[in-house]
C-alpha cells in the first residue's frame, strides 16, 4: 500500500486537532488516525494516494446506489436552484408534501401523517413525544413509561439513549435517564422466541395502564452485533401491543428504506397494500439464512402496521440529513384542538428541509422503478457468494436478511473490531465490526463478480488476523 503523502498526513492532524470525531476514542485516534477521503463514486471510497475502498458498511448504513449518484444528485441541484429550504411552520412546499404522501401510500394510508426531523435519534426523540403526549391529551397521563428490548439501539440523544440498552453508549448518562423497561430480545440464533414473547406480555398484562409505547428494531437489531429475529415475533408483538392497549413504535432507521428486502421491514409483517409497488412475497427472509426455520414465503393475512414508523439514513441515499414519523391517524388526532397547548409543539429550524425531502422523492422513484426485485436478485449473490465461508472454524452463525449479512468470530481477541478494520484496508475493504461481528450493509450495486470479491477480501482479512484460517 501507498505511504501516506504530505497531504494525508496534514489533514489528519488538522482533523484530529479540530474535529471531536464521533464513536471515536480521541487519545486512541492519535495512535490509528482517521483516513482521509478524497472522493467517491459509486461504492468505492479514495484517498489521496489514490487507493481505493469499498465501502461495505455504507458509510454508517446510509448510501443506498452508491456515492455521487448521477439521479439522486440532480434532484438536490435542481432543488438548489429552485427552493433550498423555508421554515414549515406556517409554510409548506412541494419536495415535503409529496413524500409524505408517497411514504404514506406505501403503508395504504394506515400511516397517514408525517413529521419531520433531521437524524435518527432525533426521530426516535419525537416518537417518545407523540406517543407520551397523545396519550396525555386522551386523559391518560398515568401512560408515561417505555419499553425496549435487551441490546437495542435507538441513539444517543438524552430520550433514545433511555430505551437504548448498549453499556457503552448508555451507562455514562444512566444518571440523566428516565427508566425504561428493558424486556429480553429475541434471537434466531439462541431460538428464544417464545421467551422474549412471554416476558413482553408478563409485563404489559403487568404495567399496561403506565406504559405508553414499545420501541423495537424491526428484523435486525444493527448495534448488538445484526441480531436477527423472525417476522413472527413482531406480529405477535403487534397483537399484543393491540390487547393492551400500548402503542408500538417501529424504528426502521438502520432496517428501512429496502435493507431486509422490502422497503419496510414492517412489511414482511403486514402485506403491501393493493396497488402499490411490490416484491415477490417472502422478501429478504427467503434469500439466506436469516432467522432460522421462518422463511414466512406466505403473505401474512390481514394488514396490522404499528402505530409509528421511524426512518432515516438511507432515505436520502447517503446525500443529506433528514428522518421522518410516520404515524396515525388516532395519534394525530389526539392533538386535534384549538387550545395550543394541546399540539405537538416540536421543531428544529430545518424540518422538512426542501433539499433532503428532494434526494428523499428521488430515492423513492427508484424503488418506483422496480429496486426491491434488485435487491432480492443482489441478496442471493451475496449469500452464494458468502456460503462457503460459513463453514471457516473462525466463522459461526453466518446469517442474512436482505441485503444486510453478518457472521460471528470464534475466540475473537481483544481489540479485534479495529484490527480487523485496519487489516481490511489492506484489501480495499473499508468495513467497521461491532465487537466479534463482521457484517456488510453495502450499498445496492452487487453483481456476481463483486459478491465474490467481497467474499475473498473478507477472507483474506481473516486470514491475515488468523493463521489457521484456510
Amino acid at each position: 500500500m501507498t505511504s501516506p503523502s504530505n497531504q494525508t498526513q496534514a489533514l489528519q492532524r488538522r482533523s484530529l486537532d479540530a474535529v471531536w470525531h464521533p464513536c471515536t476514542q480521541m487519545a486512541r485516534a492519535e495512535a490509528v488516525p482517521p483516513l482521509p477521503i478524497a472522493r467517491g463514486e459509486g461504492p468505492w471510497l479514495y484517498d489521496f494516494e489514490g487507493q481505493r475502498y469499498f465501502d461495505a458498511n455504507s458509510s454508517w448504513w446510509v448510501n443506498l446506489f452508491g456515492h455521487a449518484d448521477a439521479a439522486i444528485n440532480a434532484a438536490i441541484k435542481h432543488q438548489l436552484d429552485t427552493l433550498p429550504h423555508v421554515m414549515l411552520a406556517g409554510c409548506t412546499h412541494e419536495p415535503a408534501v409529496r413524500l409524505a404522501e408517497r411514504l404514506s401510500a406505501r403503508t395504504g394510508g394506515a400511516l397517514g401523517h408525517v413529521f419531520f426531523g433531521s437524524d435518527g435519534a432525533s426521530a426516535v426523540e419525537i416518537a417518545l413525544k407523540q406517543s407520551f403526549h397523545s396519550w396525555r391529551n386522551l386523559g391518560r397521563s398515568d401512560k408515561r413509561e417505555f419499553v425496549c428490548l435487551q441490546n437495542g439501539y435507538h441513539g444517543e440523544t438524552i430520550g433514545a439513549l433511555a430505551v437504548t440498552d448498549v453499556a457503552i453508549f448508555r451507562d455514562a448518562y444512566d444518571p440523566l435517564l428516565m427508566r425504561a423497561h428493558i424486556v429480553t430480545s429475541p434471537d434466531s440464533r439462541l431460538g428464544n422466541e417464545a421467551e422474549a414473547l412471554a416476558a413482553m406480555r408478563a409485563l404489559l398484562a403487568e404495567r399496561h395502564d403506565q406504559i405508553a409505547a414499545v420501541i423495537v428494531e424491526p428484523l435486525v437489531q444493527g448495534a448488538a452485533g445484526m441480531v436477527m429475529h423472525s417476522p413472527n415475533y413482531l406480529r405477535q408483538l403487534r397483537a399484543m401491543t393491540r390487547e393492551f392497549g400500548v402503542h408500538l413504535i417501529a424504528d426502521e432507521i438502520a432496517v428501512g428504506c429496502g435493507r431486509t428486502g422490502q422497503f419496510f421491514a414492517w412489511e414482511h409483517v403486514s402485506p403491501r397494500p393493493t396497488g402499490t409497488p411490490s416484491a415477490p412475497r417472502g422478501g429478504a427472509a427467503a434469500f439466506g439464512s436469516g432467522p432460522a426455520g421462518d422463511r414466512d414465503t406466505q403473505p401474512p393475512q390481514g394488514q396490522d402496521w404499528p402505530d409509528f414508523i421511524l426512518l432515516s439514513k438511507g432515505i436520502t441515499a447517503g446525500t443529506l440529513p433528514l428522518s421522518l414519523v410516520l404515524t396515525t391517524d388516532a395519534v394525530y388526532r389526539a392533538f386535534w384542538s384549538d387550545d395550543v397547548k394541546r399540539g405537538f409543539l416540536h421543531s428544529h429550524s430545518y424540518t422538512g428541509n426542501a433539499l433532503a425531502c428532494a434526494a428523499a422523492n428521488a430515492v423513492l422513484d427508484r424503488f418506483d422503478a422496480g429496486q426491491i426485485e434488485r435487491n432480492a436478485e443482489q441478496a442471493s449473490l451475496l449469500m452464494e457468494a458468502f456460503a462457503p465461508l460459513g463453514q471457516c472454524s473462525r466463522v459461526e452463525q453466518l446469517r442474512q436478511q436482505g441485503m444486510i449479512l453478518a457472521f460471528d468470530v470464534v475466540d475473537a481477541p481483544s481489540g479485534f473490531a479495529e484490527a480487523f478494520h485496519l487489516a481490511a484496508r489492506r484489501h480495499q475493504l473499508l468495513i467497521r465490526p461491532i465487537g466479534r461481528t463482521v457484517y456488510l450493509m453495502p450499498p445496492y450495486l452487487i453483481d456476481a463478480a463483486t459478491a465474490a470479491w467481497l467474499a475473498a477480501a473478507v477472507r483474506a482479512t481473516l486470514c491475515d488476523l488468523f493463521p489457521d484460517v484456510a
